[in-house]
């Protein structure tokens, strides 16, 4: 489904240019969960804001099947972002003055769906991560976890052909974790194609297909998650696993 190809980004800092990506590469099947982890700084984040176009790349490509991602001009890129991408960041981007359900529905009208579909489809979405009860709370009275579960409903409202998550359990207390997590491992058995930034190992281990390691803008491995979490090849991942493990 999704195939990157020698992807390169830079950003100058003063007068310096620092490469955050390293000509990249990787793929995604459909109905596979891939696992990004890493360092903080090693290019994760830069990785999936390319491959959503929220970033342009200095060269390399992305692809969706056939189509070249990286190549749309700006006008189809914004409509292949809204329409086909369900992305969810590790702060919510909840809108504040509107409740739980127009925050949903909004990304739906914002594509064109409206009246009684636009409805019913939010609150499809909501009941699919356990908060039909909460559709007319304000987004302030909810909980970390809550917040971060109408972000997931309002990522998967245009029914995306694959989810990115950004870390979307770093800014939640330990307890509303899991909540979070089990919504992540119904839509990994259902068949949702998932590419996810993470500092869970658990998740990881067992959700995912597969795991890319990444340093320093580099994917130094991209391997299956037995291999990388029994026998990591690189010194890099093994040093990385040694600390994050014993805790």
């Amino acid at each position: 489904m999704l195939t990157i190809r020698k992807l390169c980004r830079s950003f100058r800092e003063g007068g310096r240019v620092h490469r955050v990506l390293d000509e990249a590469d990787a793929q995604l099947a459909e109905a596979q969960v891939v696992a990004v982890i890493g360092r903080s700084g090693s290019g994760k984040s830069t990785l999936l804001n390319l491959i959503s176009g929220i970033d342009r790349p200095d060269s390399g490509t992305v692809k969706m099947g056939d189509l070249e991602v990286t190549a749309l001009a700006e006008p189809r890129l914004t409509l292949f972002r809204r329409r086909h991408i369900g992305f969810v960041y590790q702060f919510f981007n909840l809108v504040p003055t509107l409740d739980v359900e127009e925050n949903v529905r909004l990304v739906l009208e914002l594509n064109g769906v409206r009246g009684a579909e636009a409805r019913e489809r939010s609150a499809s979405m909501l009941a699919s991560v356990g908060l039909a009860d909460r559709a007319r709370s304000a987004v302030d009275a909810l909980s970390g976890g809550e917040q971060q579960r109408v972000a997931i409903a309002r990522a998967l409202a245009m029914d995306p052909i694959a989810m990115l998550f950004d870390e979307p359990t770093s800014a939640l207390d330990p307890e509303m974790i899991s909540e979070v997590l089990d919504v992540m491992v119904d839509l990994a058995r259902e068949g949702m194609t998932m590419m996810v930034v993470t500092h869970e190992m658990g998740f990881a281990s067992k959700v995912a297909n597969r795991v890319i390691f990444m340093d320093m803008g580099e994917i130094v491995e991209d391997a299956q998650k037995t291999d990388f979490f029994g026998k990591p090849r690189s010194d890099r991942a093994q040093k990385f696993l040694s600390k994050i493990l014993s805790h």
